[in-house]
């Protein structure tokens, strides 16, 4: 007995030694850092949003290591503890996204499951407002919106516009487009129309039936109630239709498909039914492309007609590249691809002639008293964003104000959601690069007067008007381009207050009534978090920050395992480039250099990483740990067309991809061999997407500069990637040739002399599974033997499976380990 209980004692013993944490965390390896990041790190906040009093915090969070995350909710009244929100309660929120106030904001409009409801906001007995169910149908309802008087509610259903009377419920149709061939009107020829009349002459009879059957259809017609009138869309699509606040007017876009159009398919392998199974994918670039008009429908004048863009400003102008006639071979380096005799703009060497460019014409913003109307319009090429002034009863088009971008329209302010009216119902707010950063401006739609609001080298990110719209709460990088904090200005400009203090980033969703901030946020070693703030300025003076406002900590949502690591933080560098601009980047140092080095180059679209948050590259930075912890020394910098930057970095890529955003990955490598004591033989280099394919150029154009490198679901030719992306940066492959031969890595193959991984997904919809075999073949007929590639049957373009990301990094740290 003594000899079980001594036994049990010691068992209970070791597990309570196997339960402490160990006060020295195991090593990093791949198989830890690359397992289910729900069990490994833990799952953050995301999508934030308040009830409709400021009392109660919603949230979706996951602490308990489900499949998927639930809705949480933090009441500010209680403990402030997170409670998981019950199936019903859930089912009865009204949603987050997608909802619309009146102008008092008491009452919320919105959609769910294509049913419409309408939420009394103001506060009730029990506290707890309940939606007033307006429609419950088979068909969709969406788009609510109040009308002009907010006495109606607008919404789409079938493809038309429809309004409900509040106060009688009554339903109205305002439009009838017709999906229908329209019948052609046939007309008789001159012998039937002679005969009519001759037949009219000889017949009393017949004179007297048709006088009486004219007087019937006139009676029938002017007693029928009034019907939207009939509008056949002859096979066009019908979008973004709105009714005008007076009601008269009502425009909508009509986009006819593109033509011709070849779409590219994705074989998938491994699926369920045991049949190879082919994906829809996307076209290529330089495929035809649908093409739109906005029309108005003038209710009041039964007249349906398109808006017209012949008096746009500039409609007509060519690109630059588009005036010049052959382009020579730039450098040395284009050799080893096509032949010296590509050519730039165009082919044939010839000036294009000048015509309209098709332009995409945005849903009109109206002034709340509908006095006034703007549409924001963007060229087809992407060069040209004007901001006109619409007069939908004359149809007519007035400039406010035109972007012209040679390289192409970007960055923040592209989006329409930053644009608006301020109170006085005459002046428009918009974002524009206009000065070479985005930044704040208004502009008198009456007068034609332009402010800029905000100036500086920095990036106004994102723009909110108040309830009262008295002042603008923006989201800027001012502090450093590696940070991101929220602000209040007043709506004509001035002294902005900064709000937010926390180092990193800080993701504000702001109450309803605007006196709190829920704050998601992050550091460079510090997942997101929720945290609470009053709306109070930080403090100015150093020395006061302890009256500043303290955020409040709501989530705590790491792994003990996840915590017990030392996770490093990125010193944050800057790196002269060759062409003296500065670039910036994240430094990860080890304790014991060992003389190898390795960049990550992130993947592209319009994004940033060496910064001072958690990066959405959270296993990139856990693998850069590892990498550190063996005696690598790893970079990630944020190169040539990453946000944050201003104009002229966003473009620098333009009709070269792999130019200067290469030679600053090399002037990087540079740097790290002169300053921080690295081996130029021992650099390698890997990335995604992107970054796979700045990998390949790397490989195959600077070959003695990098001894090994992992391209992950790379680009390798860019005529076959979409059109959406790549023409914006390359314009289009027939017109400009010169552009796509030299930034296609396929053309440079022959270069190749490191050691080259290449790992792709099959059943990528986005970089095509293409890519990578047609590269393959390139490098078997050149006779390479130094390369592999790793292909991986069930991942599309970001991998899910766990055993995917564990292989696929097994792989790229072999090849450093191996051949660096």
């Amino acid at each position: 007995m003594k000899q079980l209980f001594t036994g049990l004692v010691c068992l209970m013993a070791i597990r309570a030694t196997a339960q402490t944490p160990a006060s020295t965390p195991s090593p990093l390896t791949v198989e830890k850092i690359m397992q289910d990041p729900k069990g490994w790190i833990g799952t953050s906040p995301s999508d934030i949003f308040w009830s409709e009093d400021s009392k109660i915090l919603y949230f979706n969070w996951n602490p308990a290591r489900a499949k998927s995350d639930s809705l949480y909710k933090i009441a500010l009244t209680g403990d402030r503890k997170p409670v998981k929100v019950t199936p019903v309660e859930r089912r009865n929120l009204p949603l987050a996204t997608g909802s619309v106030y009146n102008r008092s904001r008491t009452l919320k409009l919105y959609e769910k499951e294509g049913d419409l409801f309408l939420l009394d906001c103001r506060p009730t007995k029990n506290g707890t407002p309940t939606p007033h169910r307006l429609t419950n149908t088979v068909e969709r309802e969406s788009s609510p919106a109040f009308s002009g008087d907010e006495k109606k509610i607008i919404f789409t259903r079938a493809n038309n516009l429809f309004t409900v009377t509040l106060a009688t419920g009554e339903i109205t149709q305002i439009t009838y487009f017709d999906a229908t061939p329209k019948k052609p009107e046939t007309k008789p020829n001159s012998q039937e129309a002679w005969l009519k009349r001759d037949q009219l002459a000889l017949f009393d009879v017949l004179r007297e039936r048709k006088a009486k059957k004219d007087e019937g259809e006139k009676i029938t017609k002017t007693g029928q109630f009034k019907r939207p009138k009939q509008f056949h869309t002859e096979g066009r699509q019908v979008l973004n239709q709105k009714l005008s606040p007076d009601e008269r007017f009502v425009t909508f876009s009509l986009v006819k498909s593109a033509q011709g159009a070849k779409t590219a398919i994705v074989p998938n392998y491994v699926t369920e039914s045991g049949f190879t199974e082919d994906l829809p994918a996307r076209t290529k670039v330089g495929a035809p492309t649908a093409s739109s008009e906005l029309y108005v429908y003038d209710i009041q004048g039964d007249t349906i007609q398109a808006v017209s863009i012949k008096g746009i400003p500039g409609i007509s102008d060519l690109p630059d590249y588009a005036r010049t006639g052959p382009t020579p071979v730039p450098d040395s380096s284009m050799r080893r691809g096509p032949s010296a005799g590509a050519t730039g703009a165009d082919t044939t060497g010839k000036t294009k002639k000048t015509t309209e460019r098709n332009v995409a014409i945005s849903t009109p913003i109206w002034s709340e008293d509908g006095k006034h109307a703007v549409v924001i319009i963007r060229a087809s090429d992407n060069k040209d964003r004007w901001i006109m002034r619409l007069d939908p009863a004359t149809r007519q088009l007035k400039l406010l104000d035109r972007q012209r971008d040679e390289a192409w329209i970007g960055g923040y302010g592209a989006s329409t959601s930053t644009t608006g009216f301020l109170a006085d119902n005459q002046t428009l707010y918009f974002l524009s690069e206009a000065d070479g950063y985005s930044h704040l401006y208004t502009v008198n739609v009456v007068t034609g007067e332009k402010k800029q609001l905000t100036n500086g080298k920095f990036e106004v990110q994102q723009v909110q008007l108040s309830n009262d719209k008295k002042f603008f709460y923006l989201t800027t990088n001012e502090v450093h381009p590696g940070e991101q904090h929220f602000y209040r200005m007043a709506v004509n400009g001035g002294e902005r207050t900064q709000l937010t203090t926390m180092t990193g980033a800080n993701d504000v969703t702001l109450s309803p009534d605007e006196t709190k901030l829920a704050i998601r946020y992050s550091y460079s070693n510090k997942p997101w978090e929720l945290f609470l703030m009053d709306q109070k300025p930080a403090a100015k003076d150093r020395r006061k920050a302890a009256d500043a406002p303290k955020p409040l900590q709501l989530t705590h949502s790491l792994t003990p395992e996840f915590q017990a690591y030392p996770w490093r933080e990125p010193a944050l560098v800057t790196i002269p480039a060759r062409d003296g601009q500065t670039i910036y980047g994240r430094l990860y140092k080890p304790a014991k250099p060992n003389g190898k080095a390795v960049l990550f180059v992130h993947g592209a679209g319009y994004l940033q990483n060496a910064h001072k948050w958690w990066s959405q590259y959270f296993r990139e930075y856990m693998f850069h740990n590892l990498l550190a912890d063996k005696g690598y020394t790893v970079l990630d910098i944020d190169y040539r067309a990453s946000a944050g930057y201003g104009r002229a970095w966003r473009t620098g890529i333009y009709r070269h991809m792999g130019g200067k955003d290469l030679t600053d990955n090399i002037d990087a490598a540079q740097w790290l061999v002169k300053t921080q004591g690295v081996d130029a033989k021992r650099i390698g280099l890997y990335g995604g997407s992107y970054g796979g394919f700045i990998t390949l150029m790397a490989m195959f154009t600077t070959p003695d500069v990098f001894a090994a490198g992992a391209a992950l679901r790379p680009v390798t030719d860019w005529a076959a990637y979409n059109h959406g992306y790549t023409a914006n940066i390359l314009n289009e492959p027939y017109s400009d040739t010169l552009a796509y031969r030299r930034s296609s890595p396929i053309y440079f193959a022959n270069g190749l002399k490191g050691h080259l991984l290449i790992c792709h997904g099959m059943v990528d919809v986005n970089v095509h599974y293409q890519d990578v075999v047609r590269l393959t073949q390139r490098l078997i007929e050149l006779r390479k033997e130094n390369w592999e590639v790793a292909s991986y049957p069930v991942e599309d373009h970001a991998f899910v499976e766990p055993t995917s990301w564990m292989d696929e990094y097994k792989r790229i740290l072999k090849l450093f380990e191996e051949r660096l």
